[in-house]
């Protein structure tokens, strides 16, 4: 063996065992570590396959178009892991190559069987035999985090859509303002909304905790032409509106559900680099205009709910609350596209692809996600 022929053994050798550790890193901090963060691999299997049906799905009927967004979740988290598979197989690889002589296409045999245990080649010798018990070890290792994962988030899954399932009785499909207060309104239910407001702000937590750990499950869809994300909405929007127009005693179940929703959407939006103030102005500008909130308030008019007299004032509390998670919530409708609804996804700007560089800058440096990066930048 020459001098060139070490260089590159060893070479191949540190590559190969690089990328086996990355890949191992990505695994954990995606399933194990109870903080979501943002991770090149990651990003790069969501975004790629984003990329590939956003073009179909553009061109789809809104039937169609949501049968196939539904299935992109579980296609990622599919791809994912074939990813984490396929690289760890190429890094023993490259471990294989350097340490037992072996051809590149015979490496590549014996890492394959390694990984899936199939022992379709013998690997004969102490060394090449630890390498290959290891790799079967660590293929075994991803199938036991993929199988405990799923669960996990599909428990999740269950408990978030249970909430929203319910909303649907209420405030229809998709879910509106007036249509809640309405409903609640005729049945003389709006003292009801007490107990509402407290089981959202429950869910307004739950969902924080979750999806900031579990970034996947946002892109997880609700079924029957619901979503979570509009149903958040709508109920942050009624407690506003509530809080703001409606003549009945203030109560803070309402404004703790505000909050709680809030602080909620901006922690997830923030982790997709979405961007919004955290701190913004009761006057900043919102995306709902003077004259849809008047005709909300002339449909719970003519429905016979009681409402403050001053509409202007009316308006300026709604607006100092809306804007609290007008652009996270926004933000959030174009990163998932559900279906239409008003005074959310009907007026999300379109989605677009972010740039793998700056997601893997921030994960390079440190930061937990995007968001996090941009500021430091802006700091200088």
């Amino acid at each position: 063996m020459d001098a060139w022929e070490l260089v590159a053994r060893v070479l191949a050798a540190v590559v190969g065992v690089w990328v086996v550790v990355s890949v191992l890193l990505s695994a954990i901090r995606t399933v194990v570590v109870p903080r979501g963060e943002s991770l090149a691999l990651t990003a790069f299997v969501f975004v790629g396959l984003r990329r590939l049906l956003h073009p179909m799905v553009d061109r789809m009927g809104p039937v169609r178009r949501e049968r196939v967004l539904s299935r992109y979740a579980p296609l990622s988290l599919m791809f994912l892991a074939a990813a984490w598979s396929t690289l760890v197989i190429l890094g023993y690889t490259l471990v294989f190559w350097a340490v037992s002589g072996r051809s590149w296409l015979e490496s590549l045999e014996v890492s394959g069987s390694s990984l899936t245990t199939l022992g379709i080649t013998s690997v004969p010798g102490g060394p090449t035999m630890l390498l290959s018990v290891s790799e079967a070890l660590i293929g075994l290792g991803l199938v036991g985090l993929l199988i405990s994962f799923l669960p996990t988030m599909y428990s999740v899954y269950n408990r978030r859509e249970l909430a929203v399932a319910q909303l649907a009785t209420r405030a229809g499909t998709p879910p509106s303002v007036g249509v809640l207060v309405t409903r609640l309104h005729r049945i003389h239910g709006l003292d009801e909304l007490d107990g509402m407001w407290a089981e959202w702000e429950e869910w307004f937590a739950d969902l924080e905790e979750t999806h900031a750990s579990y970034p996947a499950l946002v892109y997880f869809r609700s079924g029957h032409g619901r979503s979570w994300l509009t149903s958040a909405g709508t109920v942050l929007d009624t407690a506003a509106v509530m809080t703001a127009a409606v003549d009945v005693p203030q109560r803070p179940q309402a404004q703790l559900c505000l909050r709680a929703g809030f602080l909620a959407l901006r922690e997830i939006a923030g982790h997709f680099g979405q961007e919004y103030d955290p701190d913004p102005a009761p006057d900043a500008p919102i995306s709902v205009t003077r004259a849809e909130f008047d005709g909300c308030l002339d449909e719970l008019a003519a429905a016979g709910v009681p409402l403050r007299a001053d509409r202007d004032q009316a308006w300026r509390d709604f607006a100092g609350w809306r804007v609290n998670y007008d652009a996270a919530l926004l933000g959030l409708c174009a990163v998932i596209e559900p279906p239409p609804a008003p005074w959310s996804s009907d007026r999300a700007p379109r989605w677009s692809p972010p740039f793998l560089r700056t997601v893997w800058a921030a994960r390079t440096s440190g930061f937990r996600d995007v968001r996090a990066l941009r500021r430091a930048e802006a700091r200088g």
